[in-house]
């Protein structure tokens, strides 16, 4: 395969795939309006996004993608994001990795003469800025084609850094030195959407790290929890409301929020006094959001409580397993109980995150909890 030569940004960093691509990233030959603006930008989306009037659409969750097919040698993604990273894949295998990208048009060149598929996905957290996506551009002779259908099948993940993937790239727990937890993250690789594609169902990753239920880590921004963000599409807009489309109406959400709540103790001058009143704080606040969740996707959904072992307490499996029992004797048998742990999980992600080697474990575990519910998807 041949690479056309192109000026790379200043602000970005392009990793080449073993399979020979070289993308590269230039100032923007076609702008990200016109290219939003164009027939040809018409791509899938898998995330909460706000669609805005030009075409393009603004996020700020992890995991956001989108998938489009175009014929001929190359496609251009356009961008305009300083503050996250990007996978970009071309027939289902990742051929660069855009680093904070700036307002750009990103070409990945040199393709066999074809019909293929391209994805792109966020891989960071950014709940203080947005980024924005303006669609995929057809290189020169190629034409974007109609995007691809969504799956039937259907995952929400909600939680905490463990969901969204939180360092899990790196091999050391101390990445400081590396790049720091951004240039280590990588969400599309955390169990969840491991888990999904192997079930090749579309997902969002609705996670949000150092939140918890009730209580933030070690106590922190007290008055906000995971809940104050849950409804936005764009986190970092106060009283944002996501609009759900008509056709997201997941089979399955799995709910990891508990961790921030109990792996730290409790601080002089919280709200709490002792861990008793936490954690009775802590059951009612999710069964309160077991109920809005009922409420927007119906009794059918199956509501996975996850619990992830703590090495200091066992106050989030014990009140996960009594929510569980709790939403049986309410008459809701689609809600099960997910305790996972496993001898072989190094935690050598950042800050003693989960590695990629523990979130395929951890996926492992979670493919089995799926395999026996009784989905019959």
């Amino acid at each position: 395969m041949k690479t056309t030569p192109r000026h790379l940004s200043r602000r970005s960093m392009v990793a080449a795939a073993a399979a020979g691509l070289v993308t590269t990233v230039v100032s923007p030959a076609v702008s990200p309006a016109r290219a939003a603006d164009a027939p040809a930008a018409r791509f899938h989306t898998v995330g909460r996004v706000r669609r805005a009037a030009d075409g393009s659409v603004r996020y700020s969750w992890p995991g956001v993608s989108f998938e489009g097919r175009f014929h001929g040698t190359g496609v251009g993604v356009v961008l305009d994001d300083a503050d996250n990273d990007y996978d970009v894949q071309v027939d289902g295998a990742t051929v660069a990795t855009l680093v904070t990208p700036g307002r750009t048009v990103s070409w990945v060149d040199g393709l066999a003469d074809g019909i293929h598929r391209v994805r792109v996905v966020k891989r960071t957290e950014s709940p203080w800025a947005a980024g924005r996506f303006g669609g995929f551009v057809a290189a020169r002779g190629g034409v974007i084609l109609p995007s691809p259908r969504a799956r039937r099948r259907q995952i929400e993940f909600i939680g905490d850094s463990y969901t969204a993937g939180y360092g899990n790239v790196s091999e050391i727990r101390d990445c400081s030195g590396t790049g720091g937890v951004h240039r280590n993250s990588n969400a599309d690789l955390a169990f969840g959407a491991l888990t999904a594609r192997r079930l090749d169902a579309d997902f969002q990753t609705n996670a949000f790290s150092g939140r918890g239920m009730v209580r933030n880590y070690n106590g922190g921004e007290p008055g906000t929890d995971f809940r104050t963000y849950y409804d936005r599409a764009l986190l970092n807009v106060e009283g944002d409301v996501w609009r759900r489309p008509r056709g997201w109406c997941p089979q399955v959400v799995v709910v990891g929020l508990g961790i921030n709540d109990f792996s730290t103790p409790l601080n002089p001058g919280e709200r709490w006094s002792t861990t008793a009143e936490l954690v009775a704080a802590y059951e009612s606040a999710y069964h309160g959001f077991l109920d809005e969740l009922r409420a927007r996707y119906g009794r059918g959904t199956f509501l996975v409580v996850a619990a992830a072992r703590l090495w200091n307490t066992t106050a989030l499996a014990d009140a996960t397993a009594r929510i569980v029992e709790e939403r049986g004797r309410r008459g809701d048998g689609r809600v099960s109980h997910w305790y996972y742990d496993d001898p072989g999980l190094d935690f050598l992600g950042c800050d003693w995150h989960p590695s990629l080697h523990d979130h395929r474990i951890i996926s492992g575990l979670l493919d089995t909890h799926l395999a026996g519910l009784p989905l019959h998807w």
